[in-house]
């Protein structure tokens, strides 16, 4: 196991299902990593030194080298052509983007990628409080 806080190059099974590799957009707690990593990659654009690319940039180089997006801007979908079916995109919707906040969301998200198509965008919703 890898306990790199950023990234790990080493792909983890946790089951007959391949892991995915996930980036962790810049407005998303590195504070989430750690609950990914049971089952799949995850790194965050700022340990990449993607943290400054915008968004276009973001998702071509996230197309090449991942398999799903999880960012907390709803306007990627709209700003972007994610449908080409080269990375998918999941969105957090939280009050914030606090691990505090995203947290609760982390059995939705890991469930999700379990069935996520590249192309495909989904929205996860924290529960109002």
């Amino acid at each position: 196991l890898c306990f790199s806080y950023h990234f790990c190059p080493i792909r983890l099974t946790n089951s007959e299902q391949l892991p995915m590799r996930l980036l962790l957009d810049k407005n998303i707690s590195w504070d989430l990593r750690p609950y990914l990593l049971e089952r799949h990659e995850a790194s965050t654009a700022a340990y990449l030194g993607w943290d400054r690319l915008v968004n276009g940039e973001l998702l071509a180089r996230a197309r090449n080298n991942f398999d799903v997006l999880i960012t907390h801007d709803q306007g990627i979908p709209q700003q972007q052509n994610i449908t080409e079916p080269d990375v998918a995109v999941i969105v957090l919707v939280a009050r914030s983007n606090s691990i505090k906040d995203v947290s609760p969301l982390v059995p939705r998200i890991l469930q999700s990628l379990e069935t996520i198509q590249r192309g495909q965008v989904i929205y996860l919703h924290a529960d109002p409080r």
